[in-house]
């Protein structure tokens, strides 16, 4: 019971890995930052490349507060939560406790579950055929779009006529299609040049 409630209040989160990197796409690509994924996904995108991050209870519950000591040593003032799907959990406890020490908190989500906890930047990448928290559309501060095929442009214009007028909007190719897919993004940038282009810039320079 004590497990459960640690978990429900936020106090511990099944965290899958934590690393300090570079942010591969959207906005804010290139900057170094801390990254903590959290296990549990209810989405499961075919073409995810983090699939082991799926399952929650593969993965230990780890005591928030040793987190924040970890994300503090690091010396980094960029925190970006990723998944899985992070807002599966009560997050406001981890941003509550990590903006008492002046670091930017960056969130990562398909907007598939309610939002908690106040956030600098949200990237907000919703799927096909899943349920998306309308919260997200007004919220978000980037709309990143998975281009896997030519109908995800239509996918991409759907999104783009709710979201809010000051989110930045990126087309991303699906990696395993990128050379496919680049030069249709790319041309479709330039009739419609309120999108912009995300790479996963990361993988091009093999970190994690």
């Amino acid at each position: 019971m004590e497990t459960k409630n640690t978990l429900k209040s936020g106090l511990t989160l099944p965290i899958m890995e934590e690393f300090c990197s570079l942010q591969g796409e959207g906005f804010h690509t290139g900057k170094a930052a801390y990254f903590l994924r959290i296990g549990g996904c209810d989405v499961g995108c075919s073409f995810c490349d983090i699939k082991e991050s799926w399952n929650a209870e593969i993965h230990p519950l780890v005591c928030v507060d040793n987190t924040i000591h970890n994300i503090l040593q690091s010396g980094l003032k960029t925190v970006v939560i990723t998944g899985g799907e992070p807002c599966l959990y009560n997050l406001a406890y981890l941003c509550e406790q990590i903006k008492k020490h002046g670091i930017s908190l960056h969130l990562e989500t398909s907007g598939s579950a309610h939002l908690s906890g106040e956030w600098d930047w949200i990237c907000f990448s919703p799927k096909k055929e899943t349920c998306i928290q309308p919260e997200f559309y007004k919220k978000a501060n980037e709309l990143k779009i998975i281009i896997e095929n030519s109908s995800d442009f239509q996918w991409a214009e759907k999104n783009a006529n709710q979201i809010n007028h000051s989110c930045e909007m990126f087309l991303q190719p699906e990696w395993s299609k990128r050379n496919q897919m680049m030069p249709l993004i790319v041309d479709y940038i330039l009739q419609y040049p309120k999108w912009k282009i995300s790479l996963q810039s990361h993988k091009y320079m093999r970190i994690p």
